[in-house]
């Protein structure tokens, strides 16, 4: 039973890899099955999932934590202000209209909130 439930807002692209780091270390602590988890991407944070060839590593991890039940959405509002077509991102990714009220929608489920 996922008894907690955990919401990571990244909206800084360079903050991933401690983002990523600090998922991976809660879910080592609590168990894959110990929470469940949602990552929320907004502003420039959605450019990781279009990444260039260097940076495809980060984009595993996330595909890695995501195959372990994590959540990973996208703002449609960023996507549309950087430009980034919605059918090109890659399948472990969920849209959302807003990811501010994303965020507020989870934490009145009860989720906790972490910023990296």
């Amino acid at each position: 039973m996922k008894d907690l439930k955990v919401l990571f807002h990244v909206s800084d692209n360079e903050v991933w890899p401690k983002a990523l780091l600090n998922i991976t270390n809660f879910l080592k602590d609590v168990g894959q099955n110990g929470a469940e988890v949602e990552v929320v991407a907004n502003a420039g944070a959605v450019m990781a999932y279009y990444p260039p060839e260097e940076k495809k590593e980060q984009l595993e991890q996330m595909a890695k934590l995501s195959h372990m039940g994590v959540k990973f959405t996208a703002c449609r509002n960023a996507l549309n202000a950087h430009s980034l077509d919605e059918s090109q991102r890659p399948g472990f990714v969920e849209v959302v209209p807003g990811g501010i009220t994303e965020v507020v929608k989870k934490q009145t489920e009860g989720f906790i909130y972490i910023k990296p």
